[in-house]
C-alpha cells in the first residue's frame, strides 16, 4: 500500500473557543467569516486528573481533548494500539519563551515547565494517560505542519495501522511575535483509516505553490491547518495551498 493512498475519516472532533461542538464548526466553516476568536482559556479536559490538568497551558488542554473526544468510546485496547501523530507549526513557544525570559533574569526554572515545553510533550502526556504502547509523533514542518502530518499517517497505515489518530494544534503566538500569528487558540483530530473506496488523497508539488502564503495562510483565506479540515468536512473535490493538493475521490 503507497504512502500516499487514499484515507478517510472514522471520527472528528474540534475545539476553538466559542466552537466546542461539531455542528459549531460545520456552521463555522460553511461561511468562515474570519478566524475562531482569541481566548486564554482552553476546555475543561475533565478526562485527565487535576493534578496533572493543573500543569497544562490552553493549547495542551485544547489538543489532548480533541483526541479524548475522537477516541470516546473505544476500547481500550484499540486505544492503547492506535498510532498517534501530533502536529502544531509552534508548539509550545509561550512556554519556552517564558523559560528563556526567566534564564535570563536568572532565575531558577521549573522542570515541569521545561518538560511540557518540548514538542513532543503533548503527545506524550495523552499517551502516558491513556496507556498508548503505539507510535508516537511530533510533527512540525512550518506553516502547512497540518499536511506533514496527514502523510506522517499515511505512511503508518501503509505499514500496516489499522487507524492513526492525528492532532493539529495551534495558538496565536506571544509577544514579540505575535505580528506572525494567525487565528487563535483550535485544535482538531482526526481518527485516520485506509479509504476502501473513495478517500482523500494528498500530494506535494512545488509546481502548485500559491504565491503570498509563506505566512500561513491557506488558499481559502484561512490558516493553512483550518483550509485543510475545511477541505476534509466538506465535498469540494480539491484543495490546493502551499504546494499542497488535496484531492477527493
Amino acid at each position: 500500500m503507497p504512502a500516499d493512498t487514499a484515507l478517510t475519516i472514522a471520527r472528528w472532533s474540534a475545539w476553538a473557543p466559542g466552537l466546542e461542538s461539531q455542528s459549531d464548526w460545520l456552521q463555522w466553516l460553511a461561511a468562515p467569516c474570519e478566524s475562531p476568536p482569541q481566548a486564554d482559556k482552553g476546555p475543561p479536559l475533565t478526562e485527565v486528573p487535576a493534578m496533572v490538568r493543573r500543569r497544562i497551558e490552553p493549547l495542551g488542554r485544547a489538543a489532548l481533548q480533541v483526541a479524548y473526544w475522537a477516541q470516546e468510546g473505544l476500547p481500550t485496547e484499540q486505544v492503547q494500539a492506535t498510532p498517534l501523530v501530533f502536529a502544531s507549526r509552534w508548539g509550545e513557544l509561550a512556554r519556552s519563551l517564558g523559560l528563556l525570559q526567566d534564564l535570563a533574569q536568572g532565575q531558577p526554572l521549573s522542570p515541569t515547565a521545561f518538560s511540557h515545553s518540548v514538542h513532543n510533550a503533548i503527545g506524550a502526556l495523552y499517551s502516558i494517560q491513556r496507556g498508548i504502547r503505539a507510535n508516537v509523533s511530533a510533527v512540525a514542518a512550518g506553516a502547512f505542519s497540518a499536511e506533514s502530518a496527514w502523510l506522517e499517517a499515511s505512511a503508518l497505515i501503509a505499514e500496516g495501522a489499522p487507524e492513526v489518530l492525528l492532532v493539529v494544534f495551534e495558538a496565536p503566538l506571544p509577544e514579540p511575535y505575535a505580528e506572525s500569528s494567525l487565528a487563535g487558540l483550535r485544535a482538531f483530530a482526526l481518527r485516520l483509516c485506509a479509504a476502501p473506496a473513495g478517500g482523500v488523497r494528498l500530494s506535494r508539488d512545488a509546481a502548485l505553490a500559491d504565491e503570498g502564503q509563506d505566512h500561513g495562510q491557506g488558499a481559502c483565506g484561512l490558516p493553512a491547518d483550518l483550509g485543510a479540515l475545511r477541505f476534509l468536512l466538506g465535498d469540494a473535490p480539491e484543495l490546493r495551498q502551499g504546494g499542497w493538493r488535496w484531492v477527493r475521490s
